[in-house]
């Protein structure tokens, strides 16, 4: 049943448009928490970087047993908006539908209960279909965003100058889709952060209410594995690390007693010191403090006293990961973070085209020089013209140059540009 699951996956996944639910980052091929929280985060600096006043309000959504809530009549209907084939939606109705389930502890079994409702946990297309379930849960307003990881949600409120109408707006439409969609929300676990790193926060920040309760606002909240504060520091973050790192120091030291082998000693570290330690990296790891580092890598050096061998540092492996990361992104254009590649690209190639107008502008002056000389050869030869740098009044031209092409494309897409 699983291979034929997966198949009905592959089908269906192979059936939908590419632009469907863009910022939804679980379940999809070349996407990962790291994304979804790197989306956050530069959508956050842009906002407060556009104008003096500007802050970001994060409502972290938390919904009751999301999976166990579905209603196949309504994802069938979603099924059929998509376009998919009405066999196949016949189908998904039928495998949700009239489930018997009994629970059994040792030789002792329950009753059969029949449900209707929800889809079965460990199942290969329950994550799929939860994810069609809620592709429609987008935001209505321009300065509204909303990120989603499976059910881990985040409604960003991009808010100019203490104007929180449309954020609000937002949170009431939320509340009626999820009383459509019998999703429920769990107020209890649904948390606020606001981000404002203006000098003088004289704003009124006005109280988020879902059903009569006022929401619980917090200074730090931990999304898919990270520790995101309001003043986007990650001393937190860092320092959950290097203890949950440091309980695991014990393990190794005993296996090390046991004298194991160097390389099974450095595949236990790369097991879980490093998937611990380096674990959304390429998100955190930049803008943390000195000390910060110093403490994650003092544990580094703690492990390579027990396994005697060498290993990688942390700057090494986030600038592997980052340019990873940066590849993969760039070939793959239906990224949702794709777009932001598109100006760095056109940077480069206009940059790379003065710069070779310049060169061949030196190599025909240097030709002319030549000519005027009787022939003589210039001490500064033609390989040598085309491997130097341009003189310091070249560079400020370049980069002025540059700098209006990141103004005059700023924010368009990169077809349009050409």
């Amino acid at each position: 049943m699983k291979c034929f699951e997966k198949l009905v996956r592959d089908f269906i996944t192979s059936s939908l448009p590419a632009s469907m639910d863009p910022l939804q980052f679980a379940y999809r091929h070349n996407c990962s928490t790291d994304d979804a929280i790197a989306h956050l985060l530069h959508t956050t600096l842009t906002q407060l970087d556009e104008g003096r006043g500007n802050y970001v309000k994060m409502l972290f959504v938390n919904y009751s047993s999301a999976f166990n809530t579905i209603i196949p009549s309504l994802l069938t209907t979603k099924f059929e908006d998509l376009g998919l084939h009405t066999s196949l939606c016949e189908w998904i109705s039928n495998f949700l539908t009239d489930r018997p389930q009994s629970v059994r502890v040792g030789n002792c079994a329950s009753s059969t209960l029949t449900l209707s409702s929800g889809a079965p946990q460990g199942c290969v297309l329950s994550p799929l279909l939860y994810s069609l379930y809620t592709y429609n849960c987008t935001a209505t307003s321009s300065s509204t965003i909303i990120i989603k990881f499976a059910d881990d949600t985040i409604f960003m409120g991009l808010i100019p100058v203490n104007d929180e109408r449309a954020y609000l707006e937002e949170i009431k439409h939320l509340e009626n889709w999820c009383q459509e969609t019998n999703l429920l929300l769990n107020i209890s676990k649904t948390k606020e952060l606001i981000v404002d790193c203006s000098k003088k926060q004289e704003q009124h920040y006005q109280p988020v209410r879902i059903s009569g309760t006022i929401l619980e606002r917090v200074n730090s909240f931990k999304y898919l594995c990270v520790h995101i504060s309001q003043d986007l520091s990650w001393s937190r973050h860092t320092n959950s690390l290097a203890k949950k790192a440091c309980q695991c120091l014990y393990h190794l030291r005993r296996l090390g007693d046991f004298r194991l082998p160097s390389k099974v000693l450095r595949n236990f570290y790369t097991c879980t010191f490093e998937s611990i330690l380096t674990g959304n990296i390429t998100v955190w790891f930049r803008n943390s403090t000195k000390q910060d580092r110093q403490a994650l890598q003092r544990v580094v050096r703690s492990t390579e006293c027990i396994t005697h061998r060498e290993l990688p540092d942390l700057q090494t492996i986030y600038h592997k990961r980052c340019q990873t990361k940066a590849r993969r992104i760039v070939k793959d254009p239906t990224h949702p973070n794709n777009r932001l590649f598109s100006l760095l690209r056109i940077l480069l190639s206009f940059i790379t085209l003065i710069f070779l107008k310049v060169q061949s502008s030196r190599i025909a002056l240097g030709r002319g020089k030549e000519e005027s000389n009787g022939g003589k050869p210039q001490a500064e030869s033609l390989s040598s013209l085309l491997s130097s740098e341009p003189q310091p009044p070249m560079q400020v031209a370049v980069l002025g140059t540059a700098k209006s092409v990141v103004k005059r494309f700023n924010g368009l897409d990169y077809n349009q540009a050409i």
